[in-house]
């Protein structure tokens, strides 16, 4: 898995531990929210959840709007939701994968409501900031959109991987997700029954890249029937049915019999000829492109498995690179992938997938799912 150097991460944390300073925040003490007051008396890198009242978008050290957003890159909070002075506030940065459900650009009616954020307390536009945010959510809703953080999450869950980066975060998510309860291969099509249903018809299941909604008893091999896609190949680590890769549910999706032969075990890029029976559909020799709506869908299951299976448990060592080139054990393209995750935001009917199988069936979440910062911080 192509990670990002820990150095600058490993020095930040030197230079803080060297440094004598008032009681903060700390990593462990991250959920507690703290106020905005206390977030501006504590810029010192230290890691923070600040609950405070949207009441702008900073563009300048001291200037911050409240209509007209240029863009959806920031937000200000304060302690009060009718503060105009901008040394009361804390400037906000809004990570890409959270500017769909935060950025006041996409969502101005975040304007005055309360929420939490966690970051690292330090400069942002030459004033006191709150960065690199790993969560964000309203108060009292558990979320804002496609980025907030889902409620349903267990307390403490990922705690081992608060504060981590590139290939620690890595190690600790694999650690939080690794040893879940497996399902056989004949289990998956009864399993898929239940978390891919369709919402409006209770005897069907909607077919993942078609979006076809399908009888569930039309299952099977034939042309027209449903089966079990393995949105990573089986090929690309030969991992088989057995139970592991080969039956995890994070990845494996219905779809039609015909759109699943044609996208094989192609690795995943943009472009090709439009796929029969596969509306917005592209594929050429090497490569697969589904439809919009479910591109983050592929792109964060796909990321699950690379976290998941390092190789520990009697199968390869799964990993996404950045070719299109059919190699055992890899798949790409993660260039691409991770623009496909950051334009199509985790939804509700994901998030709610998510939290069936890990109530449901395998005991385990997929941590894009829930923090779709980390996809950014590891690849």
């Amino acid at each position: 898995m192509r990670r990002r150097p820990l150095g600058a991460l490993v020095l930040t944390l030197l230079l803080s531990s060297l440094l004598l300073v008032a009681p903060r925040p700390d990593t462990a003490a991250a959920a507690t929210p703290i106020t905005v007051t206390q977030a501006i008396a504590t810029q010192n890198s230290s890691v923070a959840t600040v609950r405070g009242y949207v009441v702008g978008q900073p563009t300048a050290t001291s200037t911050v709007v409240t209509s007209g957003f240029p863009n959806d890159y920031a937000l200000a909070l304060a302690d009060s939701p009718g503060t105009t002075s901008t040394s009361q506030m804390v400037y906000v940065q809004i990570p890409s994968a959270f500017r769909a459900s935060f950025g006041l650009r996409s969502n101005p009616s975040l304007m005055g409501k309360q929420i939490d954020v966690t970051g690292t307390l330090a400069a942002y536009f030459s004033h006191p900031g709150l960065k690199d945010g790993t969560a964000f959510a309203v108060v009292g809703s558990g979320g804002g959109g496609g980025g907030g953080t889902d409620p349903s999450i267990p307390a403490g869950y990922y705690d081992p991987a608060a504060g981590k980066s590139g290939a620690a975060l890595a190690t600790a998510l694999h650690g939080i997700i690794d040893g879940h309860t497996t399902l056989t291969y004949a289990q998956v099509w009864e399993a898929l029954k239940v978390t891919d249903a369709d919402p409006n018809n209770s005897s069907n299941v909607i077919e993942f890249y078609s979006g076809r909604s399908i009888a569930k008893t039309t299952n099977g091999g034939d042309p027209d029937d449903w089966n079990r896609e393995h949105t990573w190949p089986q090929s690309h680590g030969g991992f088989g049915t057995s139970n592991g890769p080969g039956t995890d549910l994070h990845h494996l999706r219905p779809e039609d019999v015909t759109v699943n032969s044609t996208r094989g075990n192609k690795d995943f890029d943009n472009g090709g000829s439009a796929v029969a029976q596969c509306p917005d559909c592209f594929s050429d020799a090497d490569s697969f492109e589904p439809r919009d709506s479910v591109k983050g869908d592929v792109a964060r299951g796909l990321m699950y498995v690379a976290v998941r299976y390092e190789g520990g448990d009697g199968f390869a060592d799964l990993e996404l690179n950045d070719s299109i080139n059919g190699s055992t054990a890899y798949l790409g393209k993660i260039s691409v992938l991770l623009a496909w995750h950051a334009a199509d935001p985790v939804s509700a009917a994901e998030r709610a997938r998510n939290n069936l199988i890990y109530g449901s069936y395998q005991g385990n979440r997929n941590p894009f799912i829930d923090h779709p910062e980390y996809a950014e911080s590891i690849w």
